[in-house]
C-alpha cells in the first residue's frame, strides 16, 4: 500500500476541540492527534504532512481530525484495493472488509467474460463513493459499468471515481435508478447494502454515525430490509448465469441465504477470517427464462 492510512480508522472518543497552538512539527501533530484519541497518530500525522500543501492547510486538517471527522474525509480519499478513491465529506467511507467482496466479484467477472465472450456488464448498486465499481472497471477491463446510489452527495462523489473508469452513475432508489435496457443483461451485480440493525446504529463508532449518511448504515429492524428488496428484484435484472454479491454479517448470512433462495437465486456463502467479511453470492440459473 502506498500510504499508511487505515482503511477505516479506529474510533475516536467524544470529539475534542484540541487547539493546534504548538509549531506544526511532526511530533506536535502526533501529540495533538493522540490527545484527541487517534490510535494511529503517527501514521495519520505522516499522511497529513504528505497531503497538506501549506502550513495553513495542515493546521486545518489537524483541527478537523481532532473534531472527529473520518481521516478519509479530512484528506479527501481512501485507499481501497490498492487504488486511491476520492471520498467527499458526508459520503460512506469504503471499508477494508469490502475488499473481500471485490475480490470475489473480480474472479466471477473474469469467468463471465470467458463464458460470454464479451465485456462484462457490471452494476455497483448502493455505490457510495463508487469505490467498488471503479476497482472492478480496472480489474475487468473491458467492462460495461453502471453505478447507482440514492444519496446525491454519494452520486456526485461516485461520478469522480466511476466516470474516470469509463462507467456511468445514476441517482435513485436501487433498481429505479438504472436504465431499463439493463434488464436481463447484468453479469455481475454488486450491492453493498446497509446491514446494521436499526437498534445497533447507535453503537457504531462516532466517525460513522455522525459523519456518514444514515441511509448507508441502517438496514432496518434486522439489518436485512434493503438486502431483501435487492434480492427480490435482482432476477429480473441479471442475465442468465449472472450473479448477485451482497456483503452481510456472519450471523445474518442464513437469513440472507433464505432471501436469495426464495427469489430463485442459487446461493452460496463466502467468508474471510482475515478481513472478518461475509459475502452471499446468488446465481440466476442459466435455464431461467429471460425477463420481458
Amino acid at each position: 500500500m502506498s500510504s499508511p492510512m487505515p482503511s477505516h480508522p479506529s474510533p475516536l472518543p467524544t470529539p475534542l476541540a484540541v487547539p493546534v497552538s504548538a509549531p506544526l512539527t511532526r511530533s506536535a501533530v502526533v501529540t495533538t492527534l493522540r490527545a484527541a484519541g487517534c490510535v494511529f497518530a503517527e501514521d495519520e500525522a505522516e499522511l497529513l504532512f504528505s497531503t497538506a500543501r501549506t502550513a495553513d492547510a495542515l493546521a486545518a486538517m489537524v483541527e478537523r481530525r481532532t473534531r472527529g471527522l473520518p481521516l478519509e474525509h479530512v484528506v479527501g480519499w481512501a485507499e481501497f484495493y490498492g487504488r486511491r478513491i476520492a471520498v467527499d465529506p458526508g459520503v460512506f467511507v469504503p471499508r477494508r472488509r469490502t475488499e473481500f467482496l471485490v475480490g470475489q466479484a473480480v474472479d466471477l467477472g473474469r469467468r463471465a467474460a470467458v463464458r460470454t465472450g464479451r465485456p462484462t456488464v457490471v452494476v455497483d448498486l448502493c455505490c457510495g463513493s463508487g469505490a467498488v465499481g471503479a476497482v472492478l472497471a480496472a480489474a475487468l477491463n473491458p467492462v460495461e459499468l453502471y453505478a447507482a446510489d440514492i444519496e446525491p452527495a454519494a452520486v456526485r462523489c461516485a461520478r469522480r471515481n466511476v466516470l474516470a473508469a469509463g462507467g456511468r452513475v445514476h441517482e435513485g432508489d436501487l433498481f429505479d435508478a438504472l436504465p431499463t435496457g439493463l434488464r436481463g443483461r447484468i453479469d455481475i451485480l454488486v450491492a453493498n447494502v446497509p446491514y446494521v440493525p436499526t437498534e445497533e446504529v447507535g453503537l457504531l463508532p462516532p466517525e460513522a454515525r455522525e459523519h456518514e449518511p444514515l441511509v448507508a448504515l441502517d438496514g432496518g429492524a434486522d439489518g436485512l430490509d434493503v438486502l431483501r428488496r435487492v434480492t427480490a428484484a435482482a432476477p429480473q435484472w441479471l442475465a442468465p448465469g449472472g450473479q448477485l454479491l451482497v456483503e452481510t454479517s456472519e450471523r445474518q448470512a442464513p437469513q440472507a441465504v433464505e432471501a436469495f433462495t426464495r427469489n430463485g437465486l442459487l446461493p452460496r456463502v463466502a467468508d474471510s477470517d482475515e478481513l472478518y467479511a461475509t459475502v452471499v453470492i446468488g446465481t440466476r440459473p442459466s435455464s431461467a427464462p429471460r425477463p420481458s
